[in-house]
């Protein structure tokens, strides 16, 4: 009989009381649409409890298997540096496997769609405008280079234009973004903030967007988020399936 591995999903965590509680909101519809799967949560600074915190107690527990999923939207430093060092310093008789990151996917671009319609936008409106999409940004090239890849994609689903712009460590800004979308003549422009939760890179974004028509909502708990969070922890638990003949 094959156990299922536990998920761990890793948050980076936030002084900001929202982003903790969107994180157990979100972790809260992975359950309900996975019942019986056991799905923990730890945090790599600021909230508890810890990632550290969360391996050692389900190694005492006498749990083997783990799926550490980090919650990032892109493989950017904490995905390749600090949760590669902090699984490296779980207890030796865990045997874990790192998930991929949630993006780039399909359903994540859903899930923005989403959240420009409970804005309100709606699908009549797609064709006259423009969106910013508002990442929280990184120096690293390869999230940068995704986060364009992932504007020009959903521009080709029917907007009038799409931007990507950053609200750290890369440009343009939100605000540049917008400016840029208004000089190429759409009729409206929205802002379409690419982060899982609040905390002061999303409220720079929101500040940003003072010029927009639209401010949509963090991605947040949305039931297209929790799907990739299940399809990544899928994924990464193909390779023992396989190898047990499952």
């Amino acid at each position: 009989m094959y156990d299922a591995p536990v998920l761990l999903v890793i948050a980076h965590g936030s002084r900001d009381p929202r982003h903790a509680a969107t994180v157990h909101a979100l972790v809260e519809r992975v359950r309900s649409l996975r019942p019986g799967l056991r799905v923990e949560t730890g945090f790599l600074d600021f909230n508890v409890p810890s990632v550290h915190g969360v391996l050692q107690s389900l190694a005492a527990e006498g749990v083997r298997d783990v799926v550490a999923l980090p919650l990032l939207l892109t493989r950017a430093f904490h995905a390749k540096a600090d949760i590669p060092a902090v699984l490296r310093d779980a207890p030796a008789r865990l045997r874990i496997r790192q998930a991929e990151v949630l993006g780039p996917s399909p359903l994540l671009l859903s899930a923005l769609e989403r959240r420009l319609y409970e804005a309100g936008l709606s699908p009549a409106d797609k064709s006259s405008t423009g969106v910013v999409l508002a990442s929280a940004g990184s120096s690293d090239p390869e999230a940068i280079a995704v986060i364009a890849d992932i504007a020009r994609e959903w521009w080709h689903t029917g907007w009038c234009a799409v931007r990507p712009a950053f609200a750290s460590a890369s440009l343009p800004r939100t605000e540049d973004a917008v400016r840029e979308l208004r000089a190429l003549g759409c009729a409206r422009v929205a802002v379409a903030p690419y982060v899982l939760a609040p905390g002061f890179l999303p409220d720079r974004i929101a500040r940003g967007a003072a010029g927009a028509d639209i401010l949509a909502e963090v991605l947040g708990a949305a039931p297209e988020v929790a799907g990739v969070v299940l399809e990544r922890y899928d994924g990464a638990c193909r390779p023992a399936l396989a190898a047990l003949g499952a």
